[in-house]
């Protein structure tokens, strides 16, 4: 399974359109690019590896692995880049402004799906970023 995320950067934050399989599924919002500074910045562009994950604060999620110099990055529920993210992504429905969105945890729930049927068939699941 393959996920795109096609980022436009700002000043004041990431946004993204987000491509499942080729198809258009929806947007996501980060942190501007601070030159991956911890809990500031958004992630380098590349491909990712991403792995079911479960937190009482999240439910169920996905973690990006092998992020270069970062640990826990996490694509998690938010509509507010600045105020809710620290470095991780957050899929959303729509959005409304730089680094701002609406409507994550269905998009969120979606793509958690669709990881997990992956799991379950065995399948790799990648996350791409570039812009």
């Amino acid at each position: 399974m393959n996920v795109l995320l096609h980022r436009t950067y700002y000043e004041e934050g990431t946004n993204s359109a987000l491509f499942y399989n080729g198809q258009f599924l929806g947007f996501a919002i980060e942190l501007p690019w601070l030159n991956n500074q911890r809990n500031v910045s958004c992630i380098p562009e590349g491909e990712y590896e991403l792995k079911a994950r479960y937190s009482k604060k999240f439910g169920h999620h996905l973690h990006i692995v092998d992020v270069n110099g970062r640990s826990l990055i996490l694509l998690h529920p938010a509509n507010n880049a600045k105020r809710e993210l620290r470095g991780c992504i957050a899929p959303v429905t729509q959005l409304t402004g730089i680094g701002k969105g609406s409507n994550s945890k269905p998009l969120l729930q979606k793509l958690v799906s669709l990881g997990y049927q992956a799991f379950d068939r065995n399948e790799n699941v990648l996350l791409t970023i570039k812009s």
